[in-house]
């Protein structure tokens, strides 16, 4: 009796937990349908770029969606605005220092659904050596994922004082750069194999 208990018990348990790893999705970013950009003004305008080697998942549970996750990794030297030398300059010891810190990362610590095809993923973002939390909105653009999937993200300006991406104090006084940066980002990806 007690051994019958002990296997059912133990079927049960495998029963469980093959049934939340059949729930659970995983789409990797695909750089050829995704863009990472971002928009910053400064006294004559305002200047986009975007970066072009970056990676990402999402692991995601439709029936649980506080249960999904995504990550993302964005290489700093793929930073691109369209003129070389203030790209350089971007990748510099006097901004980005791409060559101490090459990578941007984001995880996520929590997500919450907010509509039928949203929701808000909290986590951390980590830029020049520092870390902040902050929340993504994502909304869902194509219906219901199936091989892929495409999301548009928005997030709340970010400060580039708060990840010490600040010129001299000269430089920042003669190009009027402003220190909110608007972030730009559409993520298309697939089913992981």
């Amino acid at each position: 009796m007690r051994t019958s208990k002990f296997y059912l018990l133990g079927f049960a348990v495998t029963v469980v937990a093959l049934t939340q790893l059949h729930a659970g999705e995983t789409f990797k970013f695909d750089k050829a349908g995704s863009t990472i950009g971002f928009e910053v003004g400064h006294l004559v305008g305002k200047a986009t770029g975007q970066f072009h080697r970056f990676s990402g998942r999402i692991d995601l549970d439709r029936d649980s969606p506080e249960r999904s996750s995504v990550s993302a990794r964005i290489e700093v030297a793929s930073i691109d605005t369209g003129i070389q030398k203030r790209d350089n300059h971007l990748r510099s010891a006097e901004f980005f220092n791409a060559a101490k810190f090459p990578v941007i990362t984001f995880k996520s610590r929590a997500v919450k659904r907010t509509g039928e095809r949203s929701g808000d993923v909290s986590g951390d973002l980590t830029m020049h050596g520092v870390t902040k939390p902050i929340v993504l909105h994502v909304q869902l653009l194509d219906g219901t994922p199936g091989e892929r999937s495409r999301w548009k993200v928005t997030t709340a300006p970010l400060n580039r004082r708060d990840f010490n991406l600040m010129f001299g104090s000269t430089a920042e006084a003669i190009s009027g750069i402003g220190r909110d940066v608007a972030v730009n980002i559409e993520i298309q990806a697939r089913r992981a194999r």
